[in-house]
């Protein structure tokens, strides 16, 4: 099976921008669909940025702010994360995934994740 690291998260200030980079090993991604996901704790992970061989998908509370980026010959995936606000805050996670008009994850677990922090 695949093995996913996400990387790029920190403490940044609202209106701030962060890349996240979701690399994989083991296999390649190439032909898969991929999203991006977000947990806060006490809630559910929740979808926020998938890619297809057609196009990108995104939750409403992140268009026209995130930009999810492939790079087939490196195996990564990116999450360029630009005009950031306080309800960004969460541990983001990248997973292979089934996108539609949003995506869900294939892959029953998850790696380390990388932890996002926007402070107001």
């Amino acid at each position: 099976q695949v093995q996913l690291v996400e990387s790029g998260g920190g403490l940044v200030q609202a209106g701030g921008s962060l890349r996240l980079s979701c690399a994989a090993s083991g296999g390649t991604i190439a032909s898969h669909a991929m999203g991006w996901f977000r947990q806060v704790p006490g809630k559910d992970r929740e979808f926020v940025a998938g890619i297809t061989w057609n196009g990108a998908v995104y939750a409403d509370s992140v268009k026209g702010r995130f930009t999810i980026s492939r790079d087939n010959a490196k195996n990564t995936v990116s999450l360029q994360m630009n005009k950031l606000n306080p309800e960004d805050t969460g541990v983001y996670y990248c997973n292979v995934a089934f996108c539609a008009r949003q995506c869900t994850p294939v892959f029953g677990s998850w790696g380390q994740g990388t932890q996002v922090t926007v402070s107001s």
